[in-house]
């Protein structure tokens, strides 16, 4: 059985870096399956010999404990040791991997609901690129025999080794090793823990760099924290925490601890190309890359020699930092709009050096912040405003059927430019003005002859239709994006 055919079959597919779909539909067979096609592809390039280690670790979510424990069944049948390192960060495994030339894999569905779940897939070097997607996609896999129920279910479930502390901990020291010891004196800071596994990890760096912190909101329960789509719970919580006047920041992540979220003292969350811009700029970056949905206030600051835009997706991103740095630049960084921080080149400041991680982050982008807050004795909010006023927002429709978000957005898509521009006007049009362009890097993005932007996306990772709005005022993005997302429900007919 091929892994495309297990993805017809299955209705797992590949989004960002991995396999994701419904839990009920990632049966322990198909999450064996997709593991050994992995590994089959590793080896097949040479870069897993028998006997070799390969790290696994979680989310909170209930499904992922057997799903990881099928994901080691799968380790041990090509002949390699599982490590089981626990419920932790995706970078902080991807960083284990990465420091000790070993594959890891993530089991993650990251921000959206619990009734899906998924595999992240790390190579030696980093994250599978969508070459090597294409390689996994290629193995022909064979199950062994008598191994699974009818269900999928495997019939002898094997226990996993032990949680080890290592990734945690090495990714703990990367940062308390590279920023200053109590760069954050004196700072007070929320931390909402909710259910990511950031949550442990955020506490340790930032206590271990002098703030003062308190631990709020954590839960038993999984929730699907979105940093592009900002709940409106999260919303009151951060206000009602900030209201206190008890800190100068809150910071929190998503649920695999890759996608941060950081409020200023009066609890309002930066939106994640905001933050990416600030902390890219306090790292001392020459060359940075970010999808083509992010805030154009990047280009508008001058702070960066130079700003590669490409298609939505971390594997994209991290092909562009590649290019940038091929043509000599560096530092060399990128950031997404949900927040997630690559770095591609590594960073020295002061006889310490930060080793490269390409991988979305979310801790490197609190701490920088928070820092350069500290150093500049300056609200975080300051920091924010010293960028060109332009606003994004972004929300999202759920159960949003893909094959529908492609029909409609074909509309804009014709192949000819001035069509297109048409077809866009008489949509949005009568709402937002004059079309002036329309860009298909990814999805729909049309820009008005007033300046303000407006991009439709079906999701890569769900079956959600994504709406980003820019504007001059955090306002007018808002209602933007309240009309886009007036105009879509439409859609569904």
């Amino acid at each position: 059985m091929k892994i495309d055919d297990l993805m017809a079959a299955s209705g797992v597919k590949f989004g960002t870096s991995g396999a994701r779909g419904r839990v009920s539909d990632m049966t322990d067979s198909v999450c064996f399956a997709y593991t050994l096609g992995f590994l089959q592809y590793l080896r097949s390039a040479g870069r897993l010999a028998a006997g070799r280690d390969v790290g696994i670790a979680g989310d909170y979510r209930p499904s992922t404990g057997r799903i990881m424990a099928a994901c080691a069944a799968a380790v041990q049948a090509t002949g390699c040791r599982p490590r089981n390192f626990g419920r932790i960060p995706a970078p902080a495994l991807a960083a284990y991997g990465i420091a000790r030339d070993v594959p890891t894999l993530m089991v993650t569905g990251s921000h959206i609901p619990d009734d899906r779940n998924g595999i992240k897939f790390n190579l030696p070097t980093g994250e599978i690129l969508k070459d090597d997607e294409a390689g996994i996609r290629a193995q022909a896999v064979e199950l062994p025999a008598d191994a699974f129920a009818a269900d999928g279910s495997l019939l002898q479930p094997p226990a996993l080794p032990p949680a080890e502390s290592a990734a945690l901990e090495a990714y703990v020291s990367r940062y308390l090793a590279f920023f200053p010891r109590d760069c954050l004196a004196g700072l007070k800071v929320g931390v909402y823990e909710h259910s990511s596994v950031a949550r442990d990890a955020f506490h340790a760096v930032l206590t271990g760099l002098g703030a003062k912190v308190t631990r709020l909101g954590r839960a038993d329960s999984f929730i699907p924290v979105d940093t592009e789509a900002i709940r409106a719970e999260d919303v009151e919580l951060a206000r009602g925490w900030a209201a206190s006047g008890d800190f100068d920041a809150l910071v929190s992540a998503d649920g695999d601890g890759d996608r941060p979220l950081i409020a200023d003292a009066a609890g309002h969350w930066l939106r994640g190309d905001i933050a990416g811009i600030l902390c890219a700029r306090e790292l001392g970056a020459a060359g940075v890359v970010t999808p083509v949905s992010s805030n154009t206030a990047v280009e508008r600051c001058g702070w960066f020699q130079e700003v590669l835009r490409t298609r939505i997706g971390s594997p994209y991103v991290i092909a562009g930092m590649q290019a940038l740095r091929e043509r000599g630049l560096t530092p060399v960084v990128g950031y997404e709009a949900n927040g997630g921080f690559l770095i591609d080149t590594h960073i020295a400041r002061d006889s310490r050096r930060l080793a490269a991680l390409p991988t979305r982050d979310a801790v490197i982008v609190a701490v920088t912040i928070l820092g350069a807050a500290r150093r500049r004795e300056m609200p975080v909010a300051d920091l924010a405003a010293e960028l060109p006023e332009r606003y994004t927002y972004s929300d999202r429709i759920k159960d949003f059927p893909t094959e529908l978000s492609a029909q409609r957005l074909a509309a804009f898509a014709s192949g000819d430019a001035a069509a297109d521009r048409d077809a866009a006007a008489a949509v949005l049009g009568p709402a937002f003005g004059e079309v002036t362009a329309v860009d298909h890097t990814d999805g729909v993005r049309i820009g008005f002859a007033n300046g303000e932007i407006a991009h439709l996306r079906p999701s890569g990772n769900a079956p959600e239709l994504r709406a980003y709005t820019e504007a001059d005022s955090a306002q007018r993005a808002r209602d933007m994006n309240r009309i886009c997302m007036d105009i879509l429900n439409g859609w569904r007919g």
